[in-house]
């Protein structure tokens, strides 16, 4: 199994607790400790027994480095998605999801893969989609720590928490009754909707203010915010 104690330091160092990230410092001070243990650790055979704790664990950790990494290659950005002439250049930030640029366990991944593929499909969890981050302000905060096997259901429920009682990616207007959430929760519905019989039921089983949400309560969604989730230290 991969060693995630490198991962969780660089972390600890570098996230706040509002999951912003350093990336100056991060940048000036360690660029190549990402890739250097992700490099230490791509030949190691891909676990065919381990558990869907241990998965987990592997496939959130994996897909967060990976971003993290390819965001202090390029670094300073503004935003994951390019402009040019003031346009979003959108083939530049689809090729930052969909290409096969990551390499573990002998053969190589994207972004898109592990994301769409590899951890709903085998995993059956869509909590995953409050944890694995893509360094915009809109997605999850990233967590100042590593997931670990043993801890991995009580940090997935803390990021849902986390996520759902956030009144910048959930709120609830009592006056129009109307539920505003963040398009995570549009763009991923068929995952939620394998746990939950509609999307605010989800979020009410996860909200700590009891709001009458049921199925036919009415939802907007937030204009997504694809600037880059940094803290300047």
């Amino acid at each position: 199994m991969i060693d995630f104690e490198p991962w969780d330091r660089l972390l600890r160092q570098y996230v706040d607790q509002q999951g912003r990230v350093d990336y100056v410092a991060w940048k000036k001070e360690q660029p190549q400790a990402i890739a250097d243990w992700l490099s230490s650790e791509k030949n190691l055979p891909l676990k065919s027994n381990s558990n869907n704790l241990e998965q987990l664990a592997l496939w959130i950790n994996l897909y967060n480095a990976f971003t993290i990494s390819t965001i202090l290659e390029r670094y300073p950005i503004e935003s994951i998605r390019p402009r040019i002439l003031g346009i979003p250049n959108w083939l530049a930030f689809l090729w930052f999801f969909q290409r096969r640029a990551y390499s573990i366990f002998g053969e190589s991944y994207s972004l898109a893969e592990i994301e769409n593929s590899i951890l709903p499909d085998k995993l059956q969890e869509p909590r995953i989609h409050f944890a694995i981050v893509c360094a915009s302000v809109g997605c999850p905060l990233l967590r100042s720590g590593a997931y670990f096997p043993e801890l991995v259901s009580q940090q997935l429920d803390e990021d849902a928490r986390r996520f759902i009682n956030n009144p910048e990616k959930v709120r609830y207007d009592m006056e129009s009754k109307t539920l505003y959430c963040n398009k995570i929760l549009k763009w991923y519905r068929q995952d939620f909707l394998k746990v939950a019989p509609s999307i605010p039921e989800y979020i009410r089983s996860y909200l700590k203010t009891d709001y009458p949400l049921n199925a036919s309560t009415r939802i907007s969604y937030f204009h997504y915010d694809w600037s880059l989730n940094q803290r300047i230290s």
